[in-house]
């Protein structure tokens, strides 16, 4: 992966006490919008290696950066990660609840007035059977959750000239292993957020007919 990060670019990885010493002089930032730790929104080498991790011909992938970092790319959905797509306003309030209030998010990027949200493996499948047990799916936007045998467009590796109405990070990959929420963490934070949206008549017992005596359930406080 190193061998193509040519010095001169802000991908070029660097070692030992380098690294150390990079990652401590590194401008710290935020999402877009949010108001929680910020992180960078440029991939970092070790990011790379996990986006492409992602992919069935990780080196295929490597090559087609190699010749072009400012473009985006299309990678697979379900072996490295699920994306969560859900719209602009709704998403950048999920990732102000994540980082204030909960575990943070993984990365994230934005595209054509989306917010993707990258996932753990199997969210996909299992988050929107979960919002509709608890009784959210009603309060919450559709979600367009995309898991294996789907593919998604990701922003390019370095940013060119231009490319402010096309795919950016929010919070770019800068680890070969990073943190992905599961499907109960965004659960809690997509009630969370719809808790929080006025003029909203939404339920909290999982229960089809409401009952003043019967016990209720505030997935609120899950995580």
């Amino acid at each position: 992966m190193s061998t193509w990060l040519r010095p001169a670019t802000p991908l070029s990885p660097v070692h030992g006490d380098d690294a150390r010493a990079a990652r401590r002089a590194a401008p710290v930032r935020r999402p877009v919008g949010g108001s929680g730790p910020q992180h960078a929104t440029q991939v970092t080498a070790e990011g790379v290696d996990w986006l492409v991790s992602a992919s069935a011909y990780p080196d295929s992938t490597l090559a087609l950066w190699e010749a072009r970092p400012t473009a985006p790319a299309v990678l697979p959905c379900g072996r490295a990660f699920d994306v969560v797509n859900v719209p602009a306003f709704f998403g950048r309030r999920l990732l102000d609840r994540l980082w204030d209030e909960g575990p943070g998010s993984g990365p994230v990027a934005a595209h054509r007035g989306r917010v993707l949200l990258l996932a753990a493996p199997g969210t996909a499948r299992r988050l929107p059977s979960l919002l509709d047990w608890e009784e959210w799916g009603g309060a919450v936007p559709p979600l367009l959750c995309h898991g294996a045998g789907d593919a998604v467009t990701v922003p390019p590796l370095v940013p060119g000239a231009g490319s402010g109405d096309g795919p950016r990070w929010l919070v770019a990959p800068d680890t070969r292993s990073p943190w992905l929420p599961g499907p109960e963490v965004l659960l809690w934070a997509c009630v969370r957020v719809a808790r929080a949206t006025p003029g909203r008549d939404v339920r909290v017992s999982i229960s089809p007919d409401w009952d003043p005596g019967a016990n209720v359930y505030d997935v609120s406080r899950r995580r």
